[in-house]
């Protein structure tokens, strides 16, 4: 009881913190995009390429960037502001591209293959899975060169980075732990859980307090502490018991909304994605939004206007309706789950979003 009660008022608190404000009115000459990467994974593909969509004009087709054919499909996609590049990794390469010139960079291969990696966000360290190891690799930003590799549990597979940098968060598909990095070291400080099975999509808050991970054989999502390692919470879809899904996981795919006072999971044997209020402990369902098909990931746009499943479906978070759903060129839909905004301002990057749906409520300053 202790635990739920002390989660729920610090995720109160947080609230109070202010996030800046993201809307075309900020200036004229700002622009919000959507980039998608194809082909999208379990989606009947897609040709090639980067599809970028407006979001001030009804999520509307705007151009292509042609790159290198990804495979059959890309596995992560990630951004820096820093250093305003866009990455993309395949099952055994990594793509860097700058964001600007919309060219690529460089392309490397790496013989223990790549999966879905985060950027720290000064763009200087790349966290690597390996899709045909053991570890994680250290990759420098800037060259592509691997700087150093962290041993973890069987099956290396999704990583997200704190808002800050100070920490990757590493999952892998065999093991009930997520490990917890400290980025200057490069070292596993600590691990939170066991969680009831493999961590499958995973979102962290703001702060680094609190992990919300999606496991094998729930429908719905487990908490953990990220500071003292702990179990908190289960939390099940009402009524929703097993069922497989194309990942073979009935919810693949968790997010914060940016200011977290929701949390979005999906529910691919309900076609639907689920919404919980994340503003008590533990979260309480608030509502269900029906899909076009049944979903295996899910983020958000950088204001938390919009939640974006990997169905190609746009959702009004507010409203919970379906406002638009993104269409290539040839008014097909673009399904992927590797997506990300990036904003500009007068012709230059101000803002990059996140593959996962990370919570945005930065961490209070020390008293």
């Amino acid at each position: 009881m202790m635990l739920r009660k002390t989660a729920a008022l610090t995720i109160l608190s947080w609230l109070t913190v202010s996030i800046p404000p993201v809307s075309a009115a900020a200036g004229s000459a700002e622009k919000h995009l959507l980039y998608v990467t194809m082909p999208g994974t379990y989606y009947g593909g897609g040709a090639p390429g980067m599809i970028v969509f407006d979001i001030d004009q009804g999520h509307r087709f705007v151009k292509r960037i042609k790159t290198p054919d990804f495979g059959q499909q890309t596995k992560g996609f990630c951004a820096s502001l820093a250093s305003k590049r866009m990455y993309v990794s395949s099952t055994k390469k990594l793509w860097c591209f700058d964001i600007l010139a919309e060219k690529m960079v460089w392309e490397k291969e790496y013989e223990t293959g790549c999966d879905r990696m985060a950027i720290t966000p000064d763009g200087k360290n790349i966290y690597m899975p390996s899709i045909d190891g053991n570890d994680w690799k250290v990759i420098d930003g800037h060259s592509g060169a691997v700087i150093t590799r962290i041993e973890v549990k069987d099956g290396p597979h999704n990583t997200v980075c704190s808002l800050d940098g100070s920490y990757a968060y590493l999952a892998s598909l065999k093991y009930n732990k997520l490990a917890i990095v400290d980025t200057r070291s490069n070292k596993i400080v600590r691990e939170a859980g066991p969680f009831s099975s493999a961590i499958r999509p995973f979102t962290v808050n703001g702060s680094g307090t609190l992990c919300f991970v999606n496991v094998n054989g729930l429908r719905g999502f487990e908490i953990g502490d990220l500071t003292t390692g702990q179990k908190l919470h289960r939390v099940e879809v009402p009524g929703g018991k097993g069922g497989g899904g194309k990942h073979g996981c009935p919810s693949h795919g968790v997010a914060l909304s940016p200011d977290e006072t929701e949390i979005w999971v999906t529910d691919a044997p309900g076609k639907s994605m689920q919404i919980f209020d994340a503003t008590v402990m533990p979260p309480k369902h608030l509502a269900q939004v029906e899909l076009s098909t049944e979903p295996g990931w899910i983020t958000f746009s950088i204001d938390g206007r919009y939640a974006y499943p990997s169905t190609g479906d746009v959702i009004d978070a507010k409203t919970r309706r379906i406002v638009a759903t993104l269409k290539d060129e040839n008014d097909k839909p673009a399904m992927s789950e590797k997506l990300l905004e990036v904003d500009f301002a007068n012709d230059d990057v101000v803002r990059v979003g996140n593959q996962f749906g990370v919570g945005r409520v930065a961490r209070r300053a020390a008293k």
